[in-house]
């Protein structure tokens, strides 16, 4: 009985008796203004519509004179002028507990899946500050990719930030799946922001499968979704990886993409006023990009290795989303639409990626093997088209000699299906048998799991 009183109470404390109620006087689009309540950037609002589904949830996120501008986390149909909107008093917050594992949710850390609700008297988040940069852990231990190009060529330690830069069709979500299913990190999140549709179920079924669905948390946000909803979705899947960090664990957040967060975040700038600036996006969405990346990494308890795919219109490198998200990064991996046009997958171009933990993470004969790898493969890129013309006679040069030589066994090394999937220390064997290196067992053994 007490115990039962004790919950009530509780409920009667976290009750407040005074309501800040405004009424909607406009609606412009995406846009809903109000006359009141007194509400602060960020604050959930719910809106009161009789005549559509009841309730809607709504941010503020602007403030004009004693005008409340708000956007819906979904559809806005039954909107009328003088609807009630009844602020919280709080911001966006994620329920969280080791119950997520396995669950789908939606932009606001609701259940999408049909599987019950998440009862949780914890709740994080979902707009927080990322750790202080004296607390960081140095990053030294190698994150397991099960990617031959990934654990090879561009080693990925614990904690670090990488960027997968693509155009349209080149096999990003695949790879995405390949990372998800053979890592070795203890929590997978994972972040569909702005996807198709189809492409979602086709995602947790066949990319993730039961057993990589088993240890992750996905947050899904479609395509058809309100901007406000993609952009919070992202937030929202950062700060479940921030609970598992939180304790002790190894987490592997997967973001795609970071492009649409982006689009969302310039489609609700311009909605409340803002100047476009370069190639229309506004300076809020440059301002909200570095706070967001920042809360991935390490911290004094446990670590968030992120996965942030970037569509570059185009394959054009130097466009603003693409350009930013490169200078807030760890390193990235490229992915080239020739190599996917010649069925190299994964569509890695080594050369035109780069970890910039790689050394740190690595053993010094590892880093040799490596780098006389990317000599060879530097060296053939340079002499491609003399060799495909035939005006390159064998002889003329020792070191691209020895890059025809192995060309054939350094693209089968590159070359991976789906399924397979390789131990660090085996695909380190046969890079050090490619540059007639041999790389000591006692250094291997730092990359076993």
């Amino acid at each position: 009985m007490e115990a039962l009183l004790e919950k009530y109470l509780e409920t009667a404390e976290e009750t407040e008796t005074i309501k800040y109620v405004g009424r909607v006087i406009k609606v412009r689009g995406i846009l809903i203004e109000s006359a009141g309540p007194q509400a602060v950037i960020g604050e959930v609002c719910r809106i009161e519509v009789p005549r559509g589904k009841g309730i809607i949830q709504a941010e503020v996120v602007g403030l004009s004179g004693g005008v409340v501008q708000l956007m819906a986390y979904e559809e806005i149909e039954g909107i009328e002028i003088g609807n009630r909107v009844i602020a919280s008093g709080d911001q966006l917050g994620v329920p969280v507990s080791p119950k997520l594992l396995g669950r789908v949710l939606d932009a606001m850390g609701r259940p999408a899946d049909d599987k019950g609700e998440i009862e949780s008297p914890v709740h994080y988040p979902a707009i927080a500050s990322p750790p202080d940069p004296l607390k960081r852990r140095r990053i030294k231990e190698r994150l397991v990719t099960g990617v031959r190009a990934i654990d090879g060529m561009l080693a990925v330690g614990r904690g670090q930030r990488m960027g997968i830069f693509a155009g349209s069709g080149v096999g990003k979500s695949t790879l995405l799946g390949m990372i998800a299913q053979n890592t070795n990190a203890d929590v997978n999140v994972v972040a569909l922001i702005g996807e198709r549709g189809r492409e979602v179920n086709e995602f947790i079924e066949e990319s993730l499968g039961p057993e990589g669905l088993a240890r992750s948390v996905v947050v899904v946000t479609p395509s058809n979704s309100p901007p406000l909803a993609r952009l919070r979705g992202a937030y929202t899947a950062t700060a479940v990886a921030e609970y598992f960090r939180d304790q002790g664990l190894d987490v592997m957040l997967i973001m795609d993409s970071v492009t649409r967060f982006a689009r969302a975040q310039r489609e609700i700038g311009l909605a409340i006023g803002e100047p476009p600036a370069t190639r229309g996006y506004t300076p809020s969405m440059f301002d909200s990009m570095p706070k967001l990346l920042e809360r991935c990494g390490t911290s004094d308890k446990g670590t968030i290795t992120g996965f942030y795919t970037i569509l570059v219109d185009g394959d054009d490198m130097d466009e603003p989303v693409a350009d930013t998200v490169r200078g807030i990064l760890d390193g990235h991996i490229i992915l080239s639409r020739s190599l996917a046009q010649r069925y190299h997958y994964p569509a890695i171009d080594v050369l035109a990626s780069i970890s910039r933990l790689a050394p740190v993470v690595s053993g010094p004969v590892t880093v040799k093997v490596v780098g006389y790898i990317r000599r060879l493969m530097a060296v053939y890129a340079e002499a491609e088209d003399l060799i495909n013309v035939g005006a390159y006679h064998a002889g003329s040069n020792p070191a691209i000699d020895e890059a025809i030589a192995k060309r054939e066994v350094i693209e089968q090394f590159l070359i991976q299906t789906v399924e397979e999937k390789t131990a660090v220390a085996d695909s380190l064997r046969v890079l050090g048998k490619i540059a007639d290196m041999e790389i000591p067992e006692e250094e291997l053994s730092r990359y076993r799991v």
